[in-house]
């Protein structure tokens, strides 16, 4: 593995946009499509979540989920990112929901097999 040079890389990057503000070089861009309001109950029902659970997972209240599914309110800053996270990952996400319900007896049995 080689050693990253920190310095030489912000140097060349200062260079990059140098170049770009004079004409010489397009800057490459990368898009991101967010989950819109559109999409939550799809993305819910993908995972196998009720509103009440995928509320708690999302971090609010059900009635900002049901605002989402029925298009009164969209989701909005990180809200965005953990609904792409659920719909491109469900498994990661289906996984990461599971680790965090309180141990019952059947989830200890299931992860001892």
């Amino acid at each position: 593995m080689t050693k990253r040079d920190i310095g030489k890389e912000i140097i060349a990057g200062l260079e990059e946009i140098k170049a770009w503000k004079r004409g010489e070089k397009k800057l490459r861009a990368t898009t991101i499509d967010l989950p819109r309001a559109s999409d939550v109950a799809t993305i819910r029902k993908h995972l196998g979540l009720s509103q009440e659970q995928f509320a708690s997972f999302m971090g609010v209240s059900v009635a900002t989920l049901r605002n989402w599914e029925q298009n009164r309110r969209e989701p909005r800053g990180p809200a965005r990112s953990l609904l792409l996270v659920a719909a491109k990952q469900p498994r990661a996400v289906r996984e990461a929901f599971e680790s965090s319900l309180p141990a019952t007896k059947e989830r200890r049995l299931r992860r001892a097999a």
